[in-house]
């Protein structure tokens, strides 16, 4: 099928119909499927947990996220190999909703983000990423790559820090305060944790840095605990409820139950009351982590494209995230979307089709229930150092730093403004601004495209000689607002004395009503100093803008041609002389 009828396509579980009801599906690409569902699975588990920890909720709703959510996206959307769960990239929106809301407003927050996002399948906006520049997306994931890291300074450092304030000048100047008090093994253990992934990739032995990086950490965790030393863990952070009303401590190893979002524990530990202020008050959040999860998926799609060979279903991708945001949040998901690093882990191990989605989600499943006693050891020093690394790695730096060294001076204005908003306010402004800026400057750049030539001695143009008095010219380019008016105020001023002007349109492409206006004004400027102007070689759209308009034929005044030759013969064999 070709790629625009794959981009515009909308249904449910696209990409499953094709990988494996289209194409033949057998035992061999089951088998592959199951072991690349395994591998991102084990990938996946402290991940989940990190994120949800850095999105500021407990771990198990990470978990949660990738069960869930990494299933029915799996299942309904139009990515083949796209692995769905919580991805850092969201941390930045999901920290100051929890602060603010309390899990339950998180939770709901993310299922207003899923009918939005099923909004947008619906009214086919898969082709989104395409309108977003690179200096904007950089701009941005480089601006939470930032935050991210500053927000894993207190476990990494082992600060004592209840807290952090809302403001990222707030957060830096709170971390300084607490810098001289930093716990020597906390930072120990994640300078440990950040060797190993940076070093056990030189190793090639295919087995992801993180795993061997968290294990041995936690292991040292555990003997220097046992010496006093009080290096926070899962265990010692986290706690639940147990059915008997007593507390355990670390992650719950039980399923996810389902519960009424809003009936989750808000900022102050009770159940939100459901109302439409709560609803208008998280839209702009549900907005913002909409458009994020659109960004974050379709972006995820594109570079399994490239390294696959295959074609996705961007508006079934869409529609596939909204319907794993809105169930997800009723079993304690928080937001999922596609996880570039997960997704090209699962690429490289063989995986076949969304079963190894699938396949993903059940590990984590067999995670929670049965590894829940050893994932309370976890550090967390260990895991903002895991979360550093992750960061580091979605802000894409080697591609800003050539951005930098390499664009035009409007592409380093666009991402500097992007990257510095998303760290100093927040995402949605950062990608708003942006993206004005670089409308503007793009506007800019075209109109400056759009010139006038005095054609009047052209010879290779011009076949045969203009009477005395007239002028031809020869505009090149698009007549839109931000060109138009220039190019007919230069005209204006080259016109002055003239008996008549030909203007050679043939590399027009668009008039629109700016250009139509500009255009209407030289005409009467034209008219009242008896100047007669002539078109010819109009293209197809601006003369249907013309026609629509009413603009037709005067004599005396206005006269078209089909071709500049004979304009130039019609003026030359019999002048034409302005009316009045």
């Amino acid at each position: 099928m070709p790629h625009r009828a794959h981009l515009f396509s909308l249904r449910i579980g696209h990409a499953l119909r094709e990988s494996c009801l289209k194409e033949r599906y057998d035992s061999r690409r089951l088998f592959k499927d199951v072991l690349a569902g395994i591998t991102v699975g084990i990938i996946a588990i402290p991940l989940a947990m990190a994120l949800a920890i850095a999105s500021g909720v407990a771990p198990q709703y990470g978990l949660y996220t990738a069960i869930i959510a990494g299933f029915v996206i799996a299942l309904t959307g139009g990515s083949r190999l796209s692995i769905s769960g919580p991805t850092a990239a969201f941390v930045v929106i999901l920290y100051p909703i929890a602060q603010q809301y309390g899990l339950g407003g998180l939770l709901l927050a993310t299922a207003m983000s899923g009918v939005i996002l099923v909004g947008m399948a619906l009214v086919r906006l898969g082709r989104l990423i395409e309108y977003i520049p690179e200096p904007v997306i950089l701009g941005f994931t480089g601006g939470i790559g930032v935050v991210i890291a500053t927000l894993q300074l207190k476990d990494f450092l082992g600060l004592e820090l209840t807290s952090l304030p809302e403001h990222y000048v707030g957060k830096v100047t709170a971390l300084m305060a607490a810098f001289p008090h930093l716990h020597w093994p906390s930072l120990a253990i994640a300078l440990l944790t950040l060797a190993i992934m940076l070093l056990w990739p030189r190793l090639k032995t295919g087995v992801p840095a993180h795993l061997p990086a968290v294990i041995l950490a936690s292991v040292i965790t555990l003997l220097l605990n046992r010496q006093g030393m009080e290096i926070a863990t899962i265990s010692s952070q986290f706690s639940y409820l147990l059915p008997d009303g007593s507390i355990g401590q670390g992650i719950p190893p039980v399923l996810p139950e389902w519960v009424w979002p809003w009936l989750q524990p808000g900022p102050d530990g009770a159940a939100l009351t459901l109302n439409w202020t709560l609803l208008r008050d998280l839209l702009p959040a549900a907005f913002a982590i909409a458009m994020l999860g659109a960004i974050e998926s379709l972006l995820c799609a594109v570079v399994l494209d490239g390294m696959t060979g295959k074609r996705h279903s961007a508006n079934s991708e869409l529609l596939g995230q909204g319907i794993g945001n809105i169930i997800a949040p009723f079993f304690g998901g928080i937001t999922a979307t596609a996880a570039i690093a997960r997704s090209a882990a699962n690429v490289k191990a063989g995986a076949e089709s969304p079963v190894a989605g699938m396949v993903h989600a059940l590990v984590v499943l067999v995670g929670l229930v049965l590894l829940a006693p050893m994932l309370a050891y976890l550090p967390m020093p260990a895991m903002a150092a895991l979360l550093m690394v992750v960061a580091w790695n979605m802000s894409e730096a080697h591609k800003a730093v050539k951005l930098l060294n390499t664009a035009p001076v409007g592409d380093m204005l666009v991402f500097l403004t992007c990257f510095s908003l998303t760290i100093l306010f927040d995402m949605v402004l950062a990608i708003t601004v942006g993206m004005l800026v670089a409308a503007v400057l793009f506007v800019r750049d075209i109109a400056a495209m759009t010139r006038v030539s005095d054609i009047s001695s052209h010879r290779r143009l011009l076949d045969g000689d203009l009477p005395t008095g007239w002028s031809a010219f020869k505009i090149k380019g698009p007549l839109f607002f931000a060109a138009a008016e220039r190019v007919f105020g230069e005209l204006a001023g080259l016109c002055r004395q003239r008996r008549g002007v030909i203007l050679y349109m043939d590399a027009v492409s668009i008039l629109d009503a700016g250009g139509l206006a500009a255009l209407n004004r030289f005409v009467e400027q034209c008219r009242q100093r008896k100047i007669v102007v002539v078109m010819a070689d109009l293209q197809y759209q601006p003369l249907k803008t013309l026609a629509k308009a009413g603009v037709k034929p005067v004599p005396g005044e206005l006269v078209f041609y089909p071709t500049l030759q004979e304009a130039v013969e019609q003026v030359a064999r019999a002048p034409l002389t302005a009316v009045g």
